[in-house]
């Protein structure tokens, strides 16, 4: 029975990948906006959600959509939503906001007059005019876009970038979230080699490693919505025990990693072992130019340097010039790199067969994507 709405957020760019991650789940699709899949869904989709989607950054409970123009609108519109079937009596509930393109543009104010909506309704839900607020938390997320606002329950808490593997990381280390999505652009199968070159702290193999065994990557860490009545410890439960069943761990991918940073591998291998993978990765002490690429219909997933800082552009353009030089030989490699270079392909020396457009943090990236002949079926 799907008797709510949810929303899966994303990075801009992502919202193919989230959107193929929920269908998987078995959930409908009802809409997909820029950074938001919506999906009809019922409570126990909660934790599933937050435990499985790898590329989605929260999960919302779509409380109400409506077109406001006054704060007395918002007010009311905002009182009349079922808040009281989600927030408890002793729940502590705060409210976060955003404005873009709308008349209410003042967020600070928005976000007090729905806070005084919700608290208005929980009184007379309640029969009470003081709240102790010493229960579960709730995160309230006003949206105003064009003047239609979006009213939310955020059920994620942290982040789902968030994964309890990666105690330390390299400096400007790759988000989880976007590793996981990039992984899954590529359309990698445990079958196949997969390489990254400049693995820093071991984000793409290590989430490349979870998608082969088949890992829930929300399994190390805790959810706000873990404490909501509404849901109950028992759905918790049952969801988590599903996601450690559902490890494949007789699974044996394929995947080397290296950098030429022996302290950046050291750090890899013990985030490695704290996402419980270190069996599935090789990690090298080695530079990119030392390789020698012998295996075939193999596939490169990497994030180079982006040579941001004032004088590393140039040793950053030579490395892109070397690794098209290298790269461009290997007939039945596919080969997908991120970068932030807008020549990359002219320095590369090679148009991508496509590319993509997405954001590591705020740094506004192509996703190069150069295709390699694929194994036949007779083909090991």
């Amino acid at each position: 029975m799907s008797d709510i709405e949810l929303i899966a957020t994303s990075s801009f760019g992502l919202e193919a990948v989230v959107k193929r991650e929920v269908e998987a789940l078995g959930y409908k699709i009802t809409r997909v906006e820029n950074g938001k899949v919506h999906f009809a869904a019922d409570t126990s989709a909660i934790p599933v959600a937050n435990l499985w989607l790898r590329a989605a950054d929260r999960i919302l409970v779509r409380l109400g959509e409506f077109r406001t123009g006054s704060f007395e609108r918002l007010f009311e519109c905002t009182r009349s939503l079922p808040w009281d079937e989600w927030i408890t009596e002793d729940g502590k509930f705060t409210v976060t906001g955003k404005s873009v393109k709308s008349k209410l543009h003042s967020v600070p104010d928005c976000q007090s007059i729905v806070k005084k909506a919700v608290v208005e309704k929980l009184k007379t839900k309640y029969g009470t005019s003081w709240f102790k607020e010493d229960g579960p938390s709730f995160t309230i997320l006003v949206s105003l876009l064009k003047d239609v606002a979006t009213l939310t329950i955020d059920s994620s808490g942290a982040g789902l970038h968030k994964r309890g593997y990666r105690k330390m990381a390299v400096e400007a280390p790759l988000k989880e979230t976007l590793a996981a999505a990039i992984v899954q652009l590529s359309f990698w199968k445990t079958g196949r080699l997969l390489f990254d070159p400049f693995c820093g702290s071991g984000t793409i193999p290590i989430e490349a490693a979870m998608i082969g065994m088949n890992m829930a990557p929300g399994l190390k860490r805790t959810f706000a919505s873990e404490s909501w009545p509404r849901i109950g410890p028992d759905i918790w439960k049952t969801a988590r025990e599903k996601a450690l069943s559902d490890i494949d761990s007789q699974a044996a991918p394929a995947i080397y990693a290296s950098d030429r940073d022996s302290n950046a591998v050291k750090i890899a291998k013990e985030n490695a072992v704290r996402a419980r993978v270190e069996g599935s990765i090789q990690f090298l002490v080695k530079d990119f130019h030392d390789f020698s690429f012998d295996e075939n219909y193999g596939l490169l997933v990497c994030n180079p340097p982006y040579g941001e800082r004032v004088g590393e552009r140039v040793e950053v353009e030579r490395l892109y010039r070397d690794m098209g030089n290298r790269l461009r030989k290997l007939k039945t490699w596919s080969v997908y790199i991120l970068a932030s270079h807008d020549r990359f392909e002219y320095l590369y020396g090679k148009k991508a067969d496509r590319k993509r457009k997405l954001y590591n943090g705020r740094i506004k990236t192509n996703f190069y994507q150069f295709y390699g002949v694929k194994p036949s079926a007779r083909q090991p």
